[in-house]
């Protein structure tokens, strides 16, 4: 997970970042039960994705593909 993303965020690193972040998601998302603390990680990841996709102008469905 990203440590801090600020409005000042280098797209260039999109890319690389969003690939790191979907991985680390779909890991999570297998893991059974989910604990609160799982679940805010989860949320949080899922909020880093899609502040990247939006500060970035990039197609949220291809997030997902």
């Amino acid at each position: 997970m990203l440590e801090n993303l600020e409005s000042n965020y280098d797209c260039a690193n999109a890319s690389e970042d969003l690939h790191q972040l979907k991985q680390e998601l779909a890991d999570l998302n297998l893991q059974e039960p989910k604990d609160q603390a799982s679940q805010e990680h989860i949320n949080r990841l899922e909020n880093q994705i899609s502040f990247i996709l939006n500060k970035c102008d990039i197609n949220h469905q291809s997030v997902y593909e």
